[in-house]
């Protein structure tokens, strides 16, 4: 993972994507967007951000922790209680809500 960027995000809502994006740039911190789910399981990185809220990004962010062994940061809505206690029991490090996500953007992006 020498080479693989610090940060992958794999976000399909434009507007979503753009705000870490914008942030990711605004504190240089290297990233690469890969938007077609089947090109996640080929990107090495060091840590993937992920919407959870899509369907099948779920079973991505695992399979893709299983491939490279990056950490996984996902993020879905609060009443999405499923979705959440399976991305936990799963082994996704850190699963948290879209406004907790929102509102620690910059520090999630830069550690």
């Amino acid at each position: 993972m020498e080479d693989a960027p610090p940060v992958l995000i794999h976000i399909r809502d434009l507007i979503f994507s753009s705000k870490v994006v914008a942030t990711a740039r605004a504190i240089n911190v290297p990233f690469k967007v890969v938007r077609d789910a089947s090109k996640v399981l080929e990107t090495p990185g060091k840590r993937l951000i992920v919407d959870l809220n899509v369907d099948g990004t779920l079973q991505t962010a695992i399979d893709w922790k299983q491939r490279h062994g990056g950490e996984v940061i996902g993020f879905v809505s609060h009443v999405a209680t499923d979705t959440i206690q399976t991305a936990r029991e799963a082994g996704i490090d850190h699963v948290m809500s879209n406004g907790a996500f929102s509102g620690q953007l910059e520090t999630i992006l830069s550690r």
